[in-house]
């Protein structure tokens, strides 16, 4: 089973116009709303894909109740806890010739809502994966992740870890599975800015010695990079195509690379996904379908 906990979604409320005129009224071209937040995305991309999987977190008021509504409504497997005070956050998505994002703040967690969420971790199984994903809301300890890892690791739980500075860094010392960096967020740890794969793989290894085992790295147009604990190093370019919003695709390129290992354990397989799957959403402008990932799945293998 594959976990995936989001302690702040949202609901994405997706804006597409033709043009943005500041101070003036804008029209939408197209608009949608969907329940949003980086483990969110990664449950519903792996339920795409037929793969085992459970959405775990924290929703309040309204939009909560919104968001809880809209996974049912597809289906995606979810155990999300209703806090008592406060609304779930509503993230802005503004998608003209280029994209701009406002995030909420989100809701309050209480103490009582957060023990709920353990007794919930506490019923993991030797084997699963715990996908630990996005930003701590200020509510919550910085060390929430790693409180997290320590209190399961010798119930030899498999730790996913989609997050950046200073809350990726100190996972390291739990010696996470996989970490899902863009090469920004890489470069950012070492006060550095990287540019080609040969650098983004220098510093992967770095980030090894740190304690992280596997290190997968999104580079947008130039493909992607892993570094494996076996000492093998992979290169995937990325697709051709005309991107309609990045938004979702890096929690994508997650959800196919951990939906490939979970069935086969074959890391060059599971970048091979979990690249098609990036690709697949980044092209559609949503969370991409099993199919649209399937077809450029099947462009890599043959190529």
């Amino acid at each position: 089973m594959i976990y995936t906990l989001t302690c702040n979604p949202a609901l994405d409320y997706r804006i597409h116009l033709d043009e943005f005129h500041s101070g003036q009224v804008n029209r939408t071209s197209r608009e949608s709303l969907q329940a949003g937040g980086k483990g969110i995305n990664v449950s519903t991309v792996l339920h795409h894909l037929g793969v085992e999987t459970v959405a775990l977190g924290f929703i309040a008021g309204f939009t909560g109740a919104m968001l809880s509504a809209l996974l049912k409504q597809d289906n995606i497997p979810q155990e999300l806890i209703m806090l008592p005070e406060g609304n779930t956050r509503i993230n802005i998505k503004l998608i003209t010739h280029q994209e701009t994002e406002i995030n909420g703040k989100g809701a309050c967690i209480d103490e009582q809502s957060l023990q709920q969420l353990f007794a919930r971790l506490d019923q993991m199984q030797e084997g699963d994966t715990l996908v630990l994903a996005g930003s701590i809301p200020e509510f919550l300890p910085d060390s929430m992740y790693c409180d997290i890892m320590q209190k399961y690791q010798e119930k030899n739980i498999r730790f996913a870890v989609d997050a950046s500075g200073e809350l990726l860094k100190k996972t390291f010392a739990y010696h996470p599975f996989l970490i899902k960096p863009n090469h920004h967020e890489l470069g950012e740890l070492f006060g550095v800015k990287l540019h080609r794969p040969s650098e983004v793989i220098r510093y992967a290894q770095k980030v090894q010695e740190w304690g992280a085992r596997n290190v997968l790295v999104s580079m947008a147009e130039k493909g992607a990079v892993l570094v494996c604990e076996d000492g093998e190093i992979y290169q995937q370019a990325a697709f051709r195509g005309n991107v309609v919003s990045a938004t979702g695709a890096g929690d994508s390129m997650l959800a196919g690379f951990l939906a490939a290992y979970e069935k086969s354990q074959n890391f060059l397989n599971a970048l091979y996904l979990g690249v098609s799957a990036g690709s697949a959403s980044a092209f559609s402008g949503e969370l991409a379908t099993k199919e649209q990932i399937a077809e450029l799945y099947r462009k890599l293998v043959q190529s």
